[in-house]
């Protein structure tokens, strides 16, 4: 593996903690220059000081993305401070539960249209901007105008029920996936990739409640033996790497699950 795969390339990451920050620093080692976009500010820069001061290349731009006008704005920013926008990594969003998500029964409207805000229309937000960006540039010397990674999740498609009745945060990431194929379909004569990964259980902060649960760390251990347990940030952004390099130039419209076997693996596994 080259791992001068990005030299030269602007990429946009969302978010700053768990999977976002792993995936910044494997960008910035890869040689890319990489624009951080996050709610929290302390958290965005403190990550952008981190890889400057590591010898990479990075800016932070603090944004609330449910903030539709902020998150513009923000993302106006990160395309004129890298001039060429080759690649985007949809990181950002949470858990739904704070907001009320739950069994479809208990579930209110509100709670449902501020998790799929959360998980689902940041992405819209932040990828209709920057879209619209790569379109506008020449294609690359692979002729390429551009890559794009979306966050789903494994629950979208292997729901765990006796674990995780969150059906709204499920749907979510069911829409991004959705988004995601049919964009793929739209934008691969024009240059531009969308590809999505799929985590199972990750170590993250969103993750915290689960990894502090016996039950969620046993299930872990038997679906994820792989990892023996729940997926380190730094395997996700790996192939999230790869996704936005050239090594991937023929690859749009794919999930990618990561997931130390899960998705092979039987339930009573």
């Amino acid at each position: 593996m080259s791992m001068d795969r990005l030299r030269g390339r602007g990429i946009i990451v969302t978010g700053a903690t768990g999977i976002a920050a792993a995936s910044a620093r494997r960008f910035a080692a890869e040689g890319a220059t990489v624009v951080i976009i996050s709610r929290t500010a302390a958290s965005c820069e403190a990550l952008a000081t981190e890889i400057v001061e590591a010898g990479g290349l990075a800016q932070a731009i603090p944004a609330d993305l449910t903030d539709v006008p902020a998150a513009q704005a923000a993302v106006v920013e990160a395309i004129a401070t890298l001039e060429r926008v080759d690649g985007l990594f949809n990181v950002a969003g949470g858990s739904g539960r704070r907001m009320g998500d739950g069994p479809l029964h208990e579930l209110t409207p509100e709670a449902f249209e501020a998790t799929m805000g959360l998980n689902a229309t940041t992405h819209v937000t932040v990828t209709a901007p920057v879209l619209r960006a790569m379109l506008g540039q020449e294609p690359d010397a692979d002729g390429a105008r551009g890559a794009i990674v979306n966050m789903g999740s494994l629950l979208a498609t292997q729901p765990v029920p006796e674990l995780f009745a969150t059906h709204a945060y499920a749907t979510s990431k069911g829409a991004v996936a959705a988004l995601t194929t049919t964009a793929a379909a739209y934008y691969a004569p024009r240059g531009i990739r969308l590809n999505l990964v799929a985590p199972a259980l990750t170590i993250s902060r969103m993750s915290e409640r689960a990894q502090a649960d016996p039950a969620t760390r046993d299930f872990s251990r038997r679906k994820q033996p792989l990892t023996d347990g729940f997926i380190a940030a730094e395997d996700v952004a790996a192939a999230a790497a790869y996704l936005l390099s050239p090594e991937a130039r023929g690859v749009t419209g794919q999930t990618i699950a990561i997931d130390g076997g899960w998705s092979v693996l039987p339930i009573g596994e």
